[in-house]
């Protein structure tokens, strides 16, 4: 095997243990923040706050990775990870709603170094792999889809009298066997000068239509995925479905987040990248449907599937037109101003999704993802339009 493909195969075993521990955390924090909080309305709020360490984090841990490598970027993850996960087991067993956030907060650290994986791929391979290695790293991700739910369905009551704190203290476990395969990362450090050299200022980078495109799809996909995701286990039971019920439909939307990700890349060298992040939208639009047609079940996982599967096709495409815009001189800037303005969307979606949730419903919550859903469609268009317009080289 080539140092290339190897390299994907580590970041893919690491992105499949990274969403382990999200989607434990997604089944169990809305669910744990609920049953700590004094005011219901806050039971996302150790949502938000994953997202919040991961915005804070983000900058920082790209500007480290370009100074010392990836390899040391994505160790510290996942010692934040350990730190974090114990942090919030003790906050369970305290009943304490505050120390639960902050545990979280610093768990947010290793979300934002795991989400330089698919960069780390992009960065390392000829151009011509580039969407191939993104979506091969993604893809990875399925593992979690499998593993996280059965995990945390077995951990929940591990601890008697202590729920959910089992299931915060199995992230332990995910997070050092990622410490364990990334001693077989190989990814070359930036040379000296590289390292020294700043690249073009960063809003010359961000006057670029792709830029700008890029952002604006990762921003939306993540936002609106986050919002309707977080909200997914408090609406199941408050229809009176079964703990297991929303660990199953979680499970499958994670499903749906990765499996895309086998023939996502390819796909995009077939059609073309517009077309595939065009259709990321649609089956966003397509999720809200039929969410809002029923509460069964069923409704739930069929959304959630779709939602899944628009998110994926959204988020690999707004990371292939990132890695168009950007010299290798200034990829820790670009990427973290980018990683950084996903996770503040993702912070704010996850803080109004337990609001929304509670004093508007489901619904609600659904239809307001549709002006974002459209807002994205029309920037692509726009993308589009003044790539046809470019004109082609001469034979």
């Amino acid at each position: 095997m080539d140092r290339a493909r190897k390299n994907v195969a580590v970041l893919a075993v690491c992105q499949g243990l990274l969403f382990t521990n999200n989607s434990v955390l997604i089944t169990v924090n809305a669910l744990a923040g609920y049953a700590l909080a004094a005011n219901k309305a806050l039971a996302t709020l150790p949502v938000t706050a994953y997202f919040v360490g991961s915005a804070l984090a983000a900058l920082p841990l790209s500007y480290l990775m370009k100074r010392h490598g990836r390899r040391a970027g994505f160790t510290l993850g996942a010692v934040f990870a350990i730190l974090g996960s114990l942090i919030c087991a003790a906050a369970v067993y305290a009943g304490n709603f505050v120390l639960l956030c902050g545990g979280v907060l610093v768990l947010g650290a290793y979300f934002a170094a795991g989400q330089y994986y698919r960069f780390a791929a992009a960065d390392a391979v000829s151009p011509d792999f580039k969407s191939q290695a993104i979506s091969l790293v993604l893809a990875g991700g399925i593992a979690g889809g499998f593993l996280g739910p059965e995990t945390s369905k077995a951990t929940k009551d591990l601890l008697a009298g202590h729920a959910f704190a089992g299931a915060y203290f199995s992230l332990v476990i995910f997070a050092l066997l990622s410490i364990l395969v990334l001693r077989w990362l190989d990814i070359p450090a930036l040379t000296a000068a590289e390292r020294k050299e700043a690249g073009r200022p960063l809003g010359v980078i961000a006057r670029q239509p792709a830029f700008l495109i890029a952002v604006l799809c990762g921003t939306v996909s993540y936002g609106v995925m986050n919002l309707l995701m977080t909200a997914t286990p408090l609406a199941m039971v408050a229809h009176e479905h079964p703990f297991s019920d929303a660990a199953f439909v979680i499970q499958w939307h994670i499903v749906g987040m990765f499996a895309p990700s086998f023939f996502t890349g390819a796909l995009i060298q077939r059609v073309g990248l517009m077309t595939v992040l065009l259709a990321g939208v649609a089956l966003n639009v397509v999720c809200v449907a039929i969410a809002l047609s029923g509460l069964d079940v069923m409704h739930f996982w069929f959304a959630l599937v779709l939602l899944g599967v628009g998110w994926n096709f959204m988020f690999v495409g707004a990371t292939t037109l990132l890695t168009e815009c950007h010299a290798p001189a200034e990829r820790a800037k670009v990427q973290g101003v980018n990683d950084s303005a996903i996770f503040v969307v993702m912070a704010i979606s996850s803080l109004s999704s337990g609001a929304l949730f509670t004093l508007q419903g489901w619904q609600t919550m659904n239809v307001l993802a549709v002006p974002f859903l459209l807002l994205a469609g029309a920037g692509i268009l726009w993308l589009a339009s003044i790539r046809r317009g470019r004109p082609r080289p001469a034979a």
